[in-house]
C-alpha cells in the first residue's frame, strides 16, 4: 500500500513539475527572442549567452557540488521518515551550505579575472557576471533545502516567476541599453523570485540542535557529487566557453542561438530527473523501482521526440529568436540536437548512479565529462570541427556509460515486493 502511494505521488509530482517547467521553458525562449532582437547579430548575443550558460556556472561550480550533496542527504532522511534526525540534519546542513556559499563566493572573486582573460570576456561583462553569480549562489542556498524536502511544486512556481521577471526586465533594459551586460543583468534581477521562499520561512524554520552531516558516508558522497556536477557541466555547458574562446562574433551568435534551442531538449524534461533523483535517493528496492525506470524511459522518449520536433521546426525556432531567418544557425541545429540527446541520456544515467550511490560509476561519469571537454578544447577551433566532435564524443561517452549502467543494474537487481 505504501509503495502504491509513493508511486502515485512520484508520477504526479514528475508530470506536474514537467508541465510547469515546459511553460517556464517557453518563457525562457521568449527571453532569447528579446535578446536576439535587441542585441542584434554582432557578437553581443553570443557574449551574453556565453556568460550566462558557460562562465557564471563555472564560477559557481563548488557551491553547486555542495548543494547537490545536501539535497541528496536530506532527501534520504525525508524518504525514510526519520523526522527527528531530519530536523537536526537540516540545521547542520544549513551551516554546511552557509560555509560553502561563503567559500564559493570568495573563490569566484579570486578566479573571475584569470578565467575571463582566458576565455576572452570583457572587463565589464566579467564584473556583471560576477555580481549575478554571487547573487545566484545565495539564492540556491535555500533552494537546496526545498529540493531535499520534495517541494517540487513550490520550486516550479519559483522557476515560473523567475522567467516572468527575466523576460519583463530583460525587455525593458535591453531596448534602452542593448548590450551583453544588460542581458546578463536581467537574469540576475530575475533571481529576486527566490524571495518568495520567505512565505514558507516557518516551514523551513529549524528549532532542533544541529547535527553535523560530516561522516564517512557524506564525505564519500560529496566526492562523487563533485564528479557528477563537474562532469555535467563539461557535457552540458563546456562547449560555450570553447566557442567564446575561438569563434568570431558572427559565428558565436549563430552557434549560441542554435545551442540554446538544442540545450532546451534536456532542460524541458529535466524535472523528471529531479523527481527521479529524490525518489531514488530514498528508495532503491521494491515495486517503486519499476516506476523509476518508467520515469527514465519517459525522459528518454521526451529527448528523442523533442529533437525530431526541433529539426522540423528549426527555421521557425531560429526566427523566434532573431526575428528573421539565420541560415547559419539553422544549419547547426541538427548536430547540436544529436549531441544534446546524448548529453541528456548521460545525465540521466549519472543521476541514477548518484542516487544509488554507485561510487565508481559516478567517478567514471566525471572523468568522461572532463575528457569530453578537453577534446572540444583541442578540436573545436571552428563550428565545423566543434559540432561533429561534440556529437561523436558524446555518443562514445554514452555507449561507455550505458554499458557500465547495465552491469551495475545486474549486480544490484532489486527484489520485487508484492
Amino acid at each position: 500500500m505504501k509503495d502504491k502511494l509513493r508511486i502515485s505521488v512520484l508520477l504526479q509530482s514528475g508530470l506536474i513539475f514537467t508541465v510547469i517547467n515546459f511553460a517556464t521553458g517557453l518563457g525562457n525562449l521568449a527571453f532569447q527572442g528579446v535578446m536576439g532582437r535587441h542585441l542584434g547579430t554582432h557578437g553581443q548575443f553570443g557574449d551574453a549567452n556565453s556568460a550566462l550558460g558557460g562562465f557564471m556556472p563555472l564560477l559557481g561550480l563548488l557551491p553547486s557540488v555542495a548543494t547537490f550533496a545536501v539535497a541528496h542527504y536530506i532527501a534520504h532522511f525525508q524518504a525514510c521518515g526519520d523526522h527527528a534526525r531530519l530536523q537536526g540534519l537540516l540545521a547542520g546542513c544549513r551551516k554546511f551550505l552557509l560555509r560553502f556559499t561563503v567559500g564559493g563566493s570568495l573563490l569566484a572573486v579570486v578566479a573571475v579575472k584569470p578565467l575571463s582573460d582566458y576565455f576572452h570576456f570583457s572587463q565589464s561583462l566579467m564584473l556583471v557576471s560576477l555580481g549575478c553569480t554571487l547573487f545566484g549562489l545565495w539564492g540556491s542556498f535555500a533552494v537546496a533545502l526545498c529540493q531535499g524536502l520534495g517541494w517540487f511544486k513550490r520550486l516550479a512556481l519559483i522557476g515560473l516567476l523567475t522567467m516572468v521577471l527575466r523576460v519583463a526586465f530583460g525587455w525593458f533594459v535591453t531596448i534602452k541599453w542593448p548590450s551583453a551586460e544588460t542581458a546578463v543583468l536581467a537574469t540576475g534581477f530575475a533571481l529576486l523570485a527566490n524571495l518568495i521562499l520567505l512565505c514558507w520561512r516557518k516551514d523551513l524554520a529549524i528549532h532542533s540542535a544541529p547535527v553535523s552531516p560530516w561522516n564517512h558516508e557524506f564525505v564519500l558522497y560529496f566526492v562523487i557529487s563533485a564528479a557528477c556536477v563537474g562532469g555535467g557541466y563539461c557535457f552540458f555547458q563546456g562547449d560555450l566557453l570553447v566557442a567564446k574562446k575561438f569563434f568570431s562574433a558572427q559565428e558565436l551568435d549563430a552557434y549560441t542561438a542554435a545551442g540554446q534551442l538544442a540545450r532546451a531538449l534536456p532542460m524541458t524534461v529535466s524535472p523528471l530527473l529531479t523527481v527521479l533523483f529524490t525518489s531514488r535517493s530514498g528508495h532503491r528496492a521494491g515495486n517503486i523501482v519499476a516506476e523509476q525506470l518508467k520515469l527514465l524511459g519517459l525522459y528518454a522518449a521526451g529527448l528523442v521526440c523533442g529533437a525530431a520536433m526541433l529539426y522540423l521546426l528549426r527555421g521557425f525556432c531560429v526566427k523566434l529568436i532573431f526575428g528573421h531567418p539565420v541560415p547559419a544557425a539553422e544549419g547547426m541545429i541538427i548536430q547540436l540536437a544529436v549531441a544534446m540527446v546524448f548529453v541528456g541520456l548521460l545525465q540521466s544515467l549519472a543521476l541514477w548512479a548518484l542516487a544509488s550511490r554507485w561510487t565508481r560509476f559516478s567517478l567514471l561519469y566525471g572523468a568522461l565529462g572532463l575528457a569530453y571537454w578537453l577534446v572540444l578544447l583541442f578540436l573545436g577551433r571552428t563550428p565545423g570541427t566543434l559540432m561533429p566532435a561534440m556529437a561523436v564524443a558524446s555518443g562514445i561517452a554514452f555507449v561507455i556509460l550505458l554499458a557500465g549502467w547495465l552491469v551495475m543494474m545486474r549486480r544490484h537487481k532489486p527484489v520485487a515486493q508484492s
